[in-house]
């Protein structure tokens, strides 16, 4: 297996090309709808990728709010290029080794899904030849450059796709590494080691969707497979393990084919709607489909659509994704069959009519609309068809439980043109030497000088660095913190929060994780009952004193304790008697589930051993 990344982070310097934050919004002050339409690239060839979304036929609802100008709205000539953002690409590029080129040129790349207002996207190579040593192991960086983000995806419809402008424009630094990359356990230290360099700048924006990932993927004899967009570093080793594994069933499905020796397959599908007529249930059930059923053979793919034993990896998705790419809920083939309301009869008279002989397999189409059916039939017979080749170049969106679906082609080199709009950017030497001067301190020699301050291991620098957690780190251990209690609230605790309903993200401010340690370490509530005050500040808590509150973790005076702990010993007197310093377990389970967090566990278990002795001086 080979692996490359392309490491997209979002810059919190203005937008690329205007002066309009850049920052996300939900106000929507105006709407807009566009169609876009396919063109060429400077070579003059349309690329595939840029035919296939053009062919999917949907129009574009752009909603646009604070953040917005009409650089986005593709009304008004961009400005010019940032210099900060631009300043920001260079010193990654040296922490990178990289060399900036000497004059950087803005690109029109050809962008027609809708994402973009002007159906392209503005990308500039900043730098090339870059190198990254991460355990032990080097790296190369193909390229770095600067772009402008993509709008966001916010809803949409069969016909209609919405996207909100607030995100166009933001500046994105793209890394892209060479393919050394050998298993997803190496993908994710390397994106981990190349986001802790682009955010020891401190101009990134942070939050979840503000760094993303695309992995390119391939093993012997398969094909590049661009998983595109990313977000969790967890999922990377799963996406790249996963596509290996999806890639391998693929291979073993052409030898297969070649060994068969399989025709290619056709585009003329038969319609069998008729056969259907008295089905009652499925999607196939004349009281729930509006449109005709099309049939296409398949010959030499009989059992090869099911996924192989020990994979959930199997072709007859990849299928059911070319269907549901232009709008159809999926398809049904013949080795799923029967089921979903058909049963034997009507399996055997579709092989019939098809004239099905057996290792042919056939595959079901139906929808609304004839014309979107047989649209889809045509792009399944085309995936089939490419199937007895092995494995297309194509883009997948990444999906949470780890598994990719089809997206797009592969893009090629032919939807580049030059952006006109932008003159051209000398990269003076003195700009260099002057961003030289103030460059970062580099990742490692940052986890060196942890380690050797702060007595934390390697491994915890290296969880505060995946956690983007250096910084706050630093600045509460500054504060006189203890440098452990901190790296484990940034490391375990704050990460594993429970988030109260409708809140996806929480990034407490270093101001109120101060004052959260530094009530604990006073003794105000135990270190235990620091997950319940971190939900409560996640759930609103404007400050300490109402997240002691919200979590009940406020209000137990010294008093107070040891006259819960006397009250519990001098019920429990008996067990004290018979068991000696064997009741000290139970009861000391009785106070904590009294005290809930409010006081320090060695505190209680102090007292309530003192309690027992005076009760009982035998125990």
């Amino acid at each position: 297996m080979k692996a490359g990344l392309e490491v997209h982070q979002q810059l919190a310097t203005g937008k690329l090309f205007c002066a309009c934050p850049s920052e996300l919004s939900d106000d929507v002050t105006l709407s807009f709808v566009r169609r876009l339409r396919r063109a060429s690239g400077e070579g003059l060839a349309i690329d595939p990728a840029v035919e296939y979304q053009a062919s999917r036929g949907f129009s574009y609802r752009y909603e646009a709010g604070p953040s917005n100008c009409l650089v986005e709205m593709d009304e008004e000539p961009p400005h010019p290029v940032n210099p900060t953002a631009l300043d920001t690409a260079l010193q990654v590029a040296l922490l990178l080794h990289a060399r900036p080129v000497d004059e950087i040129e803005v690109m029109r790349k050809i962008v027609v899904d809708g994402s973009n207002t002007s159906g392209f996207q503005r990308t500039a190579l900043v730098a090339v030849d870059g190198r990254l040593d991460v355990a032990g192991k080097r790296y190369s960086i193909l390229s770095v450059c600067l772009e402008e983000d993509a709008a966001r995806k916010s809803g949409g419809s069969d016909a209609e796709v919405i996207y909100r402008l607030d995100r166009l424009g933001i500046p994105l630094i793209e890394i892209a590494t060479g393919p050394e990359i050998t298993s997803g356990a190496e993908a994710r230290a390397v994106a981990e080691e190349i986001g802790a360099i682009v955010r020891s700048t401190r101009r990134v924006r942070r939050g979840l969707g503000t760094i993303r990932e695309d992995l390119n993927v391939s093993i012997e004899g398969g094909h590049r497979t661009e998983i595109k967009g990313v977000q969790e570093l967890r999922l990377i080793e799963q996406y790249v393990e996963g596509e290996a594994a999806r890639q391998s069933v693929l291979l073993g499905i052409r030898d297969e084919l070649r060994r068969r020796n399989a025709p290619p397959v056709g585009t003329v599908a038969t319609e069998v709607t008729d056969g259907f007529a008295d089905v009652t249930s499925g999607p196939l059930a004349a009281a729930s489909r509006k449109g005709p059923v099309l049939a296409l053979r398949l010959r030499g793919f009989a059992d090869l659509l099911r996924s192989p034993p020990g994979t959930d990896e199997r072709l007859g998705r990849e299928l059911a994704e070319q269907a549901r790419s232009i709008g159809l809920r999926g398809i049904l083939h013949s080795d799923e069959l029967p089921g979903y309301g058909v049963d034997a009869a009507h399996v055997e008279a579709v092989a019939r009519r098809l004239g099905l002989e057996r290792e042919d397999a056939f595959v079901l189409v139906t929808d609304g609309s004839r014309e979107r059916a047989e649209r889809a039939i045509a792009r399944v017979a085309e995936r089939a068809d490419r199937a007895r080749e092995g494995i297309p170049g194509e883009t997948r969106d990444p999906l949470p439980d780890g598994r990719t679906r089809f997206s797009r082609p592969l893009p090629g080199r032919e939807r580049m043109y030059p952006e006109t709009d932008v003159p051209p950017i000398s990269v003076e030497r003195a700009r260099l030497e002057r961003l030289a001067e103030s460059l970062p301190e580099s990742t490692a020699a940052r986890r060196a000088r942890l380690v050797r301050e702060y007595g934390l291991s390697e491994e915890i620098v290296r969880q505060l660095a995946a956690a983007d957690a250096l910084d706050p780190f630093e600045t509460l251990a500054s504060y006189g913190r203890s440098p452990g209690a901190v790296a484990r609230l940034l490391v375990q605790e704050v990460p594993g929060v429970a988030l109260p309903p409708g809140i996806v993200e929480f990034e407490p401010s270093v101001d109120a994780l101060d004052a959260l340690l530094a009530a604990a370490e006073a003794g105000r509530f135990a270190k235990e009952g620091i997950p319940n005050m971190l939900s409560a500040f996640a759930g609103g808590a404007k400050d300490l004193e109402a997240a002691l509150t919200v979590s009940g973790l406020g209000g137990m005076s010294r008093e107070e304790l040891e006259g819960l702990v006397e009250k519990v010993v001098r019920e429990n007197a008996r067990m004290i008697a018979a068991r000696g310093g064997a009741a000290f377990s139970p009861l000391m389970g009785d106070v904590m589930r009294a005290v809930r967090g409010r006081r320090d566990g060695g505190e209680v278990a102090k007292l309530l051993r003192e309690a027992i002795a005076r009760s009982n001086p035998a125990a």
